[in-house]
């Protein structure tokens, strides 16, 4: 059997600090869940396609099971991962080999063994001598048979697909049933003839635009996402800094797909001490970089304070299309002067995303979702935009008409000819026989004339120089 698509959904369970994020990763074959030595490190819900051999399943990295029932972040952490072990087809209990079976262990083991289900007993750190008498403590949990492996070694995985590959034959038997009962569909798609020169968005709107929503802690992030989702995916609370990986979620928002990144809360570099959170910060600046979207999300009492600035600097400097979001917007009295005050700040302080959408969304509610969804699609077709190379030249001879170049040594500088060398931002290149003396105010000029002609507010535009060589000009 070699299936090309995910056939089951694994959840990996267990106390905190038994390596279920290094196994995740070693499963998905990427670092995509955070590591640390101290326990609790990972809170929220982490899906990932996972590899083994020639297996392919849907692999869920979950928080800590902690026996706690209150109302505290503990308590929350293992709602999530009760309802990950609900929706899975596999669960992967796994405990600590070289500290062996604990009360912790076995609380959760009769609770999952009352379950019932699919479940795999799976004993990590099980390298060395230390390691396999504790796998072999394992079978007191009365779990079946335990998988002795090592997720930071790679070894035993030939024994995790010996114990994956009976049930992925049982849930790709039950894929082929369903296939060969189904109709007949027609999905083939028209081919495309050639590139249109200029276009207005992404020609395929079955791809999922990728959104990083990032902003300081407890700005709201893990709450708007939740809403987006509309229901209770990601761990939130009163507490600031409750989120540490860069989850990405695939949603469909209005009918479009999506894949949201919720971040870790950015504070100011100086304040970042923990080893643990200079690897949450990272893996948020990382989501920002291979994002297209960028939403920007304010506190509302708080808004464009330093550490804001610097966030949304950081989006343009990357070449991200950015939306502002202002959260918590049912708390404002005075909406239409607060709103008055925040256009201004954001036109004064962040005069390089000039045109951004701003809108105000209140995530506890699930307010001002609609606009903030129409903003994401507007500043990505602008992102995505290509403007004919015939228009920008018509374009760049008025604007020379209009305010000629400099001529330093009352030598005249020339733009002679202009295109558009890609999107996604828009990017474009001048050939012009003394690039070096013309002054940045002028490409300042050109960028805003291309900014307002063209309609691409909201989104960065890089604008570059080639030097033109003179025929006449001896070598």
């Amino acid at each position: 059997m070699s299936p090309s698509a995910p056939t089951f959904k694994l959840a990996i369970v267990g106390r905190p600090n038994v390596g279920k994020s290094t196994l995740f990763n070693r499963l998905v074959g990427k670092r995509l869940a955070l590591v640390d030595d101290q326990p609790g490190v990972t809170r929220d819900l982490r899906e990932g396609e996972g590899k083994l051999a020639d297996l392919r399943f849907i692999v869920v990295d979950t928080a800590g099971l902690e026996d706690v029932d209150d109302d505290s972040l503990q308590a929350r952490m293992r709602r999530l991962t009760d309802r990950a072990v609900a929706e899975a087809d596999v669960v992967l209990f796994v405990i600590d080999a070289r500290a062996g079976v604990t009360p912790l262990d076995q609380t959760f083991a009769d609770i999952l063994r009352r379950r019932g289900g699919r479940i795999l007993l799976g004993a990590n750190k099980a390298e060395g001598r230390a390691g396999l008498s504790g796998a072999m403590e394992a079978y007191s949990l009365g779990l079946g048979e335990p998988i002795p492996f090592s997720a930071e070694h790679g070894e035993g995985m030939e024994a995790l697909y010996a114990a994956l590959q009976p049930i992925a034959d049982t849930f790709a038997d039950e894929a082929a049933l369903i296939t060969a009962q189904a109709p007949e569909t027609n999905v083939a798609l028209p081919e495309v003839l050639g590139e249109e020169d200029e276009s207005d968005g992404v020609a395929d709107p079955s791809r999922p635009i990728q959104i990083a929503v990032v902003g300081r802690p407890n700005a709201g992030k893990s709450t708007l996402v939740n809403a987006i989702l509309g229901e209770e995916r990601l761990l939130t609370g009163p507490e600031a800094g409750i989120t540490r990986d860069a989850i990405g979620l695939e949603i469909d928002w209005g009918g479009r797909p999506f894949r949201v990144f919720d971040t870790a809360g950015m504070r100011k570099k100086a304040r970042v001490q923990e080893k643990l959170e200079k690897l949450s910060v990272g893996d948020g600046l990382r989501a920002v970089r291979y994002a297209e979207v960028v939403v920007v999300l304010l506190d509302v009492a708080s808004s464009f304070e330093q550490q804001d600035l610097r966030i949304a600097d950081l989006a343009e400097r990357e070449g991200r299309a950015v939306v502002i979001a202002v959260n918590k917007w049912d708390l404002e009295k005075d909406k239409s002067a607060r709103l008055r005050e925040l256009r201004e700040a954001f036109d004064r302080l962040l005069p390089q995303l000039k045109g951004a959408p701003l809108v105000t969304v209140s995530a506890i509610e699930g307010r001002g979702l609609d606009r903030l969804r129409e903003a994401v699609l507007k500043v990505h077709a602008t992102w995505n935009r290509r403007i004919a190379t015939a228009k920008l030249n018509r374009w760049l001879g008025d604007r020379v008409a209009e305010h000629a170049p400099p001529a330093p040594s009352g030598r005249r500088i020339r733009l002679r000819y202009m295109t558009q060398v890609k999107s996604r931002p828009p990017s474009f290149l001048a050939f012009c026989n003394k690039p070096e003396d013309l002054p940045e105010s002028y490409t300042r000029f050109l960028v805003n004339g291309l900014r307002r002609d063209f309609g691409l507010d909201g989104v960065p535009i890089r604008f570059s120089y080639r030097k033109t060589e003179n025929p006449y000009d001896r070598k």
